[in-house]
């Protein structure tokens, strides 16, 4: 008799534990699918606000891509009307601007709007002196053109330009 009711003893015990085991990772399971979205809803207009403190075009009048190609990568700012003198003066003025900075390793805009720990960023600033970035102005807008021959520099600049595109999501984005 003793060992029959220690049995069902245990075996209520290890029922009960199975299922708080299997409750709580519902629950985790739940929060997790829940909270992703919103965490990632909450990053990207972090990133527009901060973006639209360093950019002085207006944000949801242009477009932005990054695209890795195999020498490095193309990123390109364009405004989505393309009579609005105003937006492409701001675009050129700023890329212009930027390619110098990032020639000297000074990526300081990026790094204000993704945060300093951004993928790629660090070795873009410690190798500025190995990749060029060439400006070139379109009709309505520019394009910025990074190349290295340093396979490790080319994939920090596609790292750094997945980051980007992650972090404004396709929202005036073209990916």
């Amino acid at each position: 008799m003793i060992t029959d009711s220690m049995s069902r003893r245990t075996r209520t015990v290890v029922l009960t534990l199975l299922a708080l085991l299997v409750g709580v990772g519902g629950l985790w399971w739940a929060s997790a699918r829940e909270t992703a979205p919103v965490d990632m809803a909450d990053r990207r207009a972090e990133v527009a606000e901060r973006g639209a403190a360093v950019m002085p075009f207006d944000l949801t009048k242009t477009t932005h891509s990054f695209v890795p190609i195999p020498e490095g990568g193309r990123q390109t700012v364009t405004a989505n009307d393309p009579a609005d003198a105003e937006q492409i003066r701001l675009i050129r003025e700023h890329l212009t601007a930027e390619a110098t900075k990032f020639t000297t390793g000074d990526f300081t805009d990026p790094a204000t709007i993704h945060g300093d720990q951004m993928p790629g960023l660090a070795e873009l600033r410690a190798g500025a002196s190995r990749f060029t970035v060439r400006y070139e102005q379109l009709p309505n807008g520019a394009i910025l053109h990074y190349n290295s021959t340093e396979p490790a520099l080319v994939d920090a600049l596609h790292r750094w330009f997945e980051a980007q595109s992650t972090d404004h999501g396709t929202d005036h984005h073209a990916n």
